[in-house]
């Protein structure tokens, strides 16, 4: 079990085809957190008893006929989102109270099947983007324990980072949902705003507030939204959505992709830079268009969160309590609260006429790209430099995160790549966000998984890469055709040439289904693959799906020479593309590489 993926996509395959049970995940689970230790992730640990008697319920639920989508799929939930009959602190245990009612988003996920498995650690009434401000200890980085986990969902982050859960809550007003995404290497996916229900959550800016989540893939976290999300009449905030909103979307080939054209900042860590810089050239090769914007309208609206009128409201959120107990606050969240007191009415409406200006050039700027890919974060920082120097660092951290809620954007964290090992802050994760228009939460997820796969990057800390199928599997852009290739026409081959010349975007690495052979044919130059449907055949091949349009597939399919051919190949997910295939006479003298697992294994051997 310790190589157990916690990804919902197998988790609910294995349920269906009897390779594993929900009780045996709860038990590798609670195996894992036991050796992990309770602090500092958690701050309310159920029992595995607790959990067990959830997933009774769930059975029962189950077999009388409830549609069931997240079935015994382990989850956690952030201590300031409420959960009936245990403690919500909101990080200080002097604000603590017990509700009667879970807050609507975990209601809904628990109807749909879920496991609570705890309330995690969190930024003291979710303020910061450190995971340093809480009296539960301070999470780290599962990459590096000198390193912080990113913050306010600190413990949430690090619960999926590190393969406890399947999924996590957090929260989500200045980049907590982001920002530990991309030190934990997971997908944060963080809601527009009105998505999805805040009733029963702590706010931290109550009009800027939204649920987030934590998963190991993209479309793990869509799946959390499509349940999560919903107008919810007891929330004022709630908004009725479309129902495009969380549904995946194709991307037509040629997307524009804003990149600033300068402002970028990544405070001298050179490695981040060139991260970014090399996601940027991943998703120009996924088909996007790069398209340099401004970027200073949107760096200034994301400095009016702290230095602006909406600080007051995280005191409107507390502001009894902190009158009352200010020695419980923890002092750094005590000075930021505290410090609104100075911020009058004028100020307030002074910053939300700024913020129109700012959002009104933004819309010039959008209307030259259909998605903005930035940092996550242009750094990150040891615990004992946040401890030194908290205010001006964590500002830092929110460089590129601050103005999406206040610009009514949405945005999904993904995995970009490691810093090299041998250099400053060696091995650490970087992360790459991409942001849109309100409402386009689905087709951002789409994109966020293409980019993801491309780079074939294990989820979290462990060394799994995505299993599940990708997101889009069935999602082929309209007028476009999807085609499998084995051998020389593969990224960085002889033929590659072929595709790109035509305009074909990478989609994804892939595996063909069982019953594939590999040959390794005689006498071709350049060297290529036959690959042949042969019912003995181990299958497991790796290939890549490339996407074209018709007409450019057509004019390449033209220029196939024998005895290779034009078929269609089925994938390990169950899905269906056209492909390369060989005509059995070729086979004589060649090579069986099947073995091998693919062809730029055997080019290596």
């Amino acid at each position: 079990m310790t190589t157990l993926s916690l990804e919902i996509a197998v988790l609910a395959k294995a349920y269906t085809e009897g390779g594993l049970t929900p009780e045996g995940v709860l038990d590798a689970v609670y195996a894992r957190i036991d050796e992990r230790g309770e602090r500092p992730v958690w701050i309310h640990l159920l029992s595995r008893a607790e959990a067990g008697r959830q997933l009774d319920a769930a059975q029962a639920r189950k077999a009388a006929g409830a549609d069931l989508p997240l079935f015994g799929i382990p989850f956690a939930v952030k201590d300031n989102i409420d959960v009936a009959g245990l403690s919500t602190t909101a990080g200080c245990p002097d604000f603590a109270y017990t509700p009667d009612r879970s807050a609507t988003v975990v209601q809904r996920l628990v109807d749909a099947g879920a496991i609570l498995i705890g309330k995690t650690n969190l930024d003291q009434f979710a303020t910061g983007l450190v995971g340093t401000r809480s009296p539960y200890g301070i999470p780290s980085s599962v990459f590096d324990e000198r390193y912080v986990s990113g913050g306010s969902s600190s413990g949430s982050g690090v619960a999926v980072g590190a393969g406890l859960v399947s999924f996590a809550l957090g929260t989500d007003t200045a980049g907590s949902g982001r920002v530990p995404a991309a030190f934990n290497n997971v997908v944060g996916l963080k809601p527009t705003k009105g998505l999805v229900s805040a009733s029963g959550v702590v706010p931290a800016c109550r009009t800027q507030d939204v649920v987030s989540i934590f998963a190991g893939t993209a479309g793990d976290a869509l799946a959390v939204l499509k349940v999560m999300g919903a107008f919810d009449p007891a929330d004022p905030y709630s908004r009725k959505a479309p129902a495009a909103a969380t549904e995946p979307a194709a991307w037509p080939l040629g997307f524009r992709f804003g990149v600033p054209r300068d402002g970028l900042e990544f405070f001298g860590d050179d490695a981040a830079a060139r991260l970014f810089a090399a996601a940027a050239d991943r998703l120009e090769a996924l088909g996007g268009t790069r398209v340099p914007v401004d970027f200073t309208p949107f760096r200034d609206a994301a400095q009016l969160l702290y230095s602006g009128p909406w600080v007051a409201e995280r005191l409107a959120a507390i502001r009894d309590f902190a009158k009352a107990s200010p020695d419980s606050i923890h002092p750094v969240v005590r000075g930021i609260v505290l410090g609104a007191e100075a911020i009058g009415a004028v100020d307030a409406f002074a910053g939300m006429y700024r913020l129109a200006e700012l959002t009104r050039k933004a819309e010039a700027e959008w209307a030259g790209m259909d998605v903005l890919l930035l940092p996550t974060t242009g750094t990150t920082y040891t615990i004992e430099e946040l401890l030194a120097d908290p205010v001006r660092l964590n500002s830092n951290l929110g460089y590129y995160t601050n103005f999406v809620n206040l610009m009514d954007l949405s945005a999904i964290a993904v995995p970009a790549g490691f810093r090299p090992g041998n250099g400053p802050k060696g091995g650490l994760p970087f992360g790459a966000t991409l942001v849109g228009p309100a409402f386009a939460d689905g087709a951002l997820a789409v994109l966020a998984d293409r980019l993801h796969r491309a780079q074939a990057l294990p989820i979290g800390a462990t060394r799994q890469l995505p299993q599940g199928p990708a997101l889009d599997a069935d999602h082929a852009a309209p007028g476009t055709v999807r085609l499998a290739v084995v051998g020389a026409h593969l990224s960085g081959q002889p033929l590659n040439h072929q595709l790109t010349g035509r305009g074909a975007r990478l989609v994804r690495t892939a595996r063909t289904d069982g019953g594939y052979r590999l040959f390794a044919l005689a006498g071709t130059v350049p060297a290529k693959p036959g690959l042949v449907r042969d019912a003995g055949g181990a299958g497991g091949i790796e290939l890549e799906i490339w996407e074209l349009t018709e007409a450019a597939f057509g004019s390449f399919v033209a220029e196939v020479p024998p005895p290779m051919a034009i078929g269609t190949v089925l994938l390990e997910d169950g899905t269906a593309v056209k492909g390369f295939l060989c005509e059995p006479a070729a086979l004589a003298g060649a090579e069986d590489i099947t073995g091998f697992g693919g062809w730029r294994r055997w080019l290596a051997r």
